[in-house]
């Protein structure tokens, strides 16, 4: 099927950058979009940035302005760029994508195993 690789994460102070990426591989016949989610202990997981295959992307209203993602469809691979990290980023970051694999008729969530974001001083 479809597996995803997170890299990236990490313990940086308020202000500071971190970049995640995520790279997609298995019997994938197409995909559609992939992004990130974010998650903290107690409260759903949040829709934090996106991007489509066409190159549209999306973002919660609290992290415009302050990440950028981007996508490499031959590579399968998506980052984020988490440029002014506030406390409130503190999360652990999912990587998805919405793909159909080989041999299925219907496209499906695929996740990441998660990477942690920790925004402190």
């Amino acid at each position: 099927q479809v597996q995803l690789v997170e890299s990236g994460g990490g313990l940086v102070q308020p202000g500071g950058s971190l970049g995640l990426s995520c790279a997609a591989s298995g019997s994938i016949f197409s995909m559609n979009d992939m992004g990130w989610y974010r998650q903290v202990p107690g409260k759903d997981r949040e829709l934090v940035a996106m991007i489509t295959s066409g190159g549209n992307t999306n973002y919660v209203d609290s992290v415009k302005g302050r990440f950028t993602i981007s996508g490499d469809n031959a590579k399968r691979t998506v980052y984020l760029q988490m440029n002014s990290l506030k406390p409130e980023d503190t999360a652990v970051y999912y990587c998805y994508c919405n793909a159909q694999a080989t041999g299925w008729t219907f496209q499906r969530t695929y996740w990441g195993q998660g990477t942690q974001v920790t925004v402190s001083s």
